[in-house]
């Protein structure tokens, strides 16, 4: 499959539609639950690229560059997960106020999220939402 770009937007529906787009595409998906992504946000501030917000599953999904985020591992309890090329994602349209919404809409300007700024939000949410966990043996934080 050949990746396409994720900043030409060509992937948003229009209206109040909700699609199905496979991640993997134009890009991956980093699913996090609320209280933790409304963290997450916090710590990314304007850093920050598209953000979905599914209110029925209590879920926030950031777009990532494809790959970058393959081989993250969070404690089980974090309840953080990559979706790649095995997943589809509900994407709102940009008039979309009920169900799936953007809490965060794409732009030309501001789409994808830095991985490696929203993993280390992501480590700093979790480890403030859970303590410190043990992993495999090892202390995590």
């Amino acid at each position: 499959m050949t990746k396409r770009t994720a900043h030409r937007l060509d992937w948003v529906p229009p209206g109040r539609v909700v699609s199905m787009r496979p991640a993997g595409e134009w890009w991956d998906a980093v699913r996090v639950p609320r209280a933790i992504g409304l963290s997450v946000l916090g710590r990314l501030g304007d850093d920050t690229g598209a953000v979905i917000e599914d209110p029925g599953g209590s879920l926030f999904y950031w777009l990532v560059p494809t790959g970058h985020a393959v081989a993250w591992e969070f404690h089980p309890a974090a309840q953080v997960q990559v979706l790649g090329e095995t997943a589809h994602v509900a994407v709102p349209g940009p008039q979309r106020t009920a169900g799936p919404q953007w809490r965060v809409p794409p732009t030309r300007g501001r789409c994808l999220t830095d991985a490696s700024q929203l993993r280390v939000a992501l480590e700093a949410a979790v480890s403030a939402a859970l303590g410190p966990r043990e992993i495999a043996g090892e202390r995590a934080s």
